[in-house]
């Protein structure tokens, strides 16, 4: 049986993530040099009536754990796609408020700007942390593309109305590609560049590799 919610108000939800956007700053301001980057992941279980954050903190360039913390907490907010993060974020600021070593950088599992009001999870990660973020999506949300080619490194303009929103990125040779975008404090380019780097063989950039894994595979 799962978790019982109260009416949510999505319009006004929809102007909240209107305004929030205004906020978010698409410009690459990483310290130099990047020391931590840390992935994010939520999961959950128990038929969606837990939510389990997770964030891993690795030190750079060599992707070492050095920190991670693990919250649960009873799931407030329903599954509601383009809503996510009001679903992820309150206990994900939770889980950060544990870690002991502050990254340079957050790969987030979610949505950055590509998103219909131009905020997800990474956008409003990032703004409530005041730390550079970027949405490391595993699907699409929003926009349209063409399949990037084969091989690694591969890449696409994921656009909507004419805008490019995002990236389409194949991180490992013939497996489905990543849906990259800026969240905060970060360019598509930028954000890009930062996944490759932490690419170690897998297709997921290896900190939120390891957020997924300290979570849990359950996902709803």
């Amino acid at each position: 049986m799962g978790a019982r919610f109260a009416p949510v108000n999505l319009q006004r939800l929809v102007r909240l993530q209107t305004q929030l956007a205004q906020r978010v700053v698409l410009e690459d301001r990483l310290s130099q040099p990047i020391r931590y980057i840390a992935g994010t992941d939520v999961a959950f279980p128990n038929s969606g009536e837990t939510t389990r954050a997770a964030i891993v903190v690795m030190d750079f360039p060599g992707l070492r754990i050095v920190d991670q913390a693990l919250v649960e907490q009873p799931t407030e907010f329903p599954y509601v796609p383009g809503f996510l993060s009001f679903r992820e974020v309150p206990a994900l600021l939770r889980a950060f408020e544990k870690i002991r070593y502050i990254p340079d950088l957050f790969l987030c599992d979610g949505q950055g700007i590509a998103h219909p009001r131009r905020f997800g999870l990474a956008c409003h990660f990032g703004v409530e942390t005041g730390i550079p973020a970027v949405g490391v999506a595993k699907s699409r949300l929003t926009g349209e593309y063409k399949e990037p080619a084969a091989e690694r490194g591969s890449l696409a303009d994921l656009t909507n109305r004419g805008e490019v929103i995002g990236a389409v990125l194949r991180t490992r040779d013939r497996v489905k590609p990543l849906f990259i975008s800026p969240g905060h404090l970060m360019t598509l380019t930028g954000s890009v560049e930062r996944v490759m780097a932490c690419g170690r063989g897998f297709r997921l950039p290896e900190p939120t590799r390891q957020a997924d894994k300290l979570a849990g595979a359950y996902k709803q």
